[in-house]
């Protein structure tokens, strides 16, 4: 079982000046842009089963998890922003998927009307169960927000049907989801409707995956197992590999069907593959997957810059597996790194106008590539694959329950944005108000308005993995407690008025990779708090492949011009190196004295077409 949850949604209210604009804005702007999109494309009307051959719009396999995943936006919006109109159109958009469901519990627009010859025929490429499990967390997601069953009830009938054809009695295939994500989703559902048949079907379906005989190989005659971690079973993996989303979903999945059962060798593989992960295949963003081939995670330490791939969507898949584990253990260090890719490589695929979007989040940009139409340069208001924008639109209002961590008895702040909270509990209430400029500034506070329950209880604040020093009091007196797992505990009888008040210090860190990330050999990364920097080429006059970072400068703090206010630039020395136009020649090229100034690399390309780069050349 784990040993917290997250925050409900509505208990939070994120007020700080990195997240909470945003939430507001997608909101306002991210969904209606992508309800927009839907329609235009034919995904929403695709539910009305009339396609007909010749027809335009025809459906295709992995509509169905686009349009889940606004309408799980929609729903999760809905309990920070309470809305008659926007529930009213999702209550119609609910309607009709619910209209598209056959008689034997199948939902599928594509198989349905293109090829129902073919309905579980191409499991490993054909994302049927992947789609089913978009449609499940968007049910989930609408009873939450509204208390209406119509949807969840609708979807357990399909989970049932999928529970009939697969498993490992007579008659029953025994394949599993080509792309995972369905695992994750069946334990949804089963919280919801307190029906264990569906966390059983997630656990056939990790457990299954890999087995031999191997299903798709034998079956489906696919040659490409590693891509779709279906080479071996989960228990005998080392190494993550292949596409990068499937296989972070796949280990959320997992981590969830641990907690359920109790399964610790399966935990175990969650553990020994996270270490893989983050220890020898995870940028310093936190983005992952490094090659554009397969969209996949490639050898250990090889993550080249300019090309990486690291997919919005499995940057996203890397916070819902953190937080997992996060939970499960109340180990900070996987908040650690929930927090490295919340600032940097989840979100920097959105647009702060929050209509535009990035695929793939390359550490390092050429202006030149402008010219080459690579469109992964540039945020697009969509694409022919549009799962990133789509999950954006369901990831943002869910911040608030990374940040933050229940138990009956306990509260664990795992990010301290600043926020307003209402945590009720089995035996506590607990209203409160943090406040602070993080991730810009390192102090906060946290003060309580209102309290009441029986007993004592702990609120336990998390000391971040970067923070070298820092200080701690309760009430003015200070607090020398140790970390346990990375967070301070205070346990009291809380009353109205008490405050903890903390200072993280937040210097400028100049940070090298591993020698054996041979594309960062003899470059430094700058990062302040959480916040991974990056030059831009809006506020350097010299070109950026010019620019080397001078060692043991001293860095200066100032407002960043053109981005939201509050966003911190640093600015430090630099040397320039001269340019030139021989493509070799003999000798060092002078370096003369000059200035850098680098922002978030999040925030990157919102000031027009530019060029960046996160890793620099240093010099003496």
């Amino acid at each position: 079982m784990k040993e917290y949850q997250p925050a409900a949604i509505q208990e939070i209210r994120l007020q700080d000046p990195f997240f909470s604009g945003r939430i507001r804005i997608n909101n306002d702007v991210t969904l209606p842009a992508n309800v927009r999109k839907c329609r235009e494309t034919g995904r929403i009307d695709a539910f009305r089963l009339d396609w007909k051959p010749g027809m335009p719009n025809q459906p295709h396999i992995f509509w169905d998890s686009d349009f889940a995943k606004v309408i799980e936006g929609m729903a999760l919006s809905l309990m920070l922003y309470p809305d008659p109109e926007r529930e009213k159109e999702l209550d119609e958009f609910v309607d009709l998927i619910i209209s598209a469901q056959q008689k034997d519990g199948y939902l599928n627009t594509h198989f349905t009307v293109v090829e129902p010859e073919n309905r579980w025929k191409n499991l490993s490429r054909a994302h049927e169960l992947y789609c089913a499990g978009h449609l499940m967390e968007a049910a989930v997601a609408h009873y939450k927000a509204t208390g209406k069953r119509k949807f969840v009830d609708c979807m357990a009938r399909y989970a049932d049907y999928i529970a009939e054809v697969f498993g490992r009695n007579p008659g029953q295939k025994r394949g599993y989801p080509g792309h995972q994500e369905i695992e994750l989703a069946l334990c949804k559902l089963a919280e919801v409707t307190g029906n264990r048949k569906y966390s059983d079907l997630a656990a056939y379906f990790i457990n299954e995956r890999g087995q031999s005989p191997n299903y798709f190989e034998t079956v489906e005659h696919c040659e490409d197992t590693e891509n779709l971690q279906a080479d071996r079973p989960i228990r005998e993996m080392q190494k993550l590999r292949g596409h990068s989303v499937r296989a972070l979903y796949y280990l959320s999945g997992a981590a969830d069907v641990a907690a359920e059962s109790g399964d610790s060798s399966l935990f175990e593989a969650c553990e020994r593959l996270w270490n893989n992960v983050v220890e020898r295949n995870m940028y310093i963003t936190g983005g992952v997957g490094s090659t554009c081939v397969g969209e996949a995670f490639t050898a250990d330490y090889n993550l080249p810059n300019d090309t990486a791939y690291a997919e919005s969507c499995a940057s996203i898949a890397l916070v819902l597996f953190a937080d997992r584990m996060l939970n499960q253990t109340g180990d900070a260090r996987y908040a650690d790194v929930m927090e490295t890719a919340l600032y940097n490589g989840a979100i920097s695929g959105l647009s702060l106008g929050g209509d535009k979007f990035f695929y793939a989040n390359p550490l390092e940009n050429d202006d030149q590539m402008f010219e080459h139409g690579q469109q992964m340069r540039k945020r697009q208001p969509w694409f022919g694959c549009s799962c990133c924008p789509t999950n954006y639109c369901r990831f943002l209002p869910q911040i608030a329950s990374f940040a933050w961590s229940v138990s009956d008895d306990c509260l664990m702040v795992n990010i301290p944005a600043a926020c307003a909270g209402n945590v009720k509990r089995k035996n506590t209430s607990l209203q409160f108000r943090l406040s602070g400029s993080y991730p810009y500034d390192g102090a906060g506070t946290l003060e309580i308005s209102d309290a009441s329950g029986a007993g004592e209880s702990t609120i336990a604040l998390r000391i971040p993995g970067w923070c070298r020093n820092w200080t701690l009091s309760l009430n003015g007196k200070a607090v020398a407690d140790s970390p346990q797992k990375g967070y301070v505990r205070l346990r009291r009888e809380w009353k109205k008025g008490d405050r903890i008040e903390w200072k993280f210090d937040m210097p400028v860190r100049v940070v090298h990779a591993n020698p054996r990330v041979s594309a960062d050999i003899g470059r430094a990364a700058i990062l302040r708090g959480p916040l991974v920097y990056a030059l831009e080429s809006v506020d350097n006059s010299a070109p950026l492949e010019l620019i080397r970072l001078k060692k043991g400068t001293s860095f200066t703090l100032k407002p960043a011009e053109g981005l939201p206010e509050g966003t911190i630039a640093i600015s430090g020395d630099a040397m320039i190196q001269a340019d030139t136009d021989q493509l070799y020649f003999e000798g060092d090229l002078p370096l003369s004295p000059g200035r850098f100034t680098a922002i978030p690399s999040a925030l990157w390309q919102n000031r027009g077409d530019s060029s960046m780069r996160i890793w620099i050349p240093e010099a003496e």
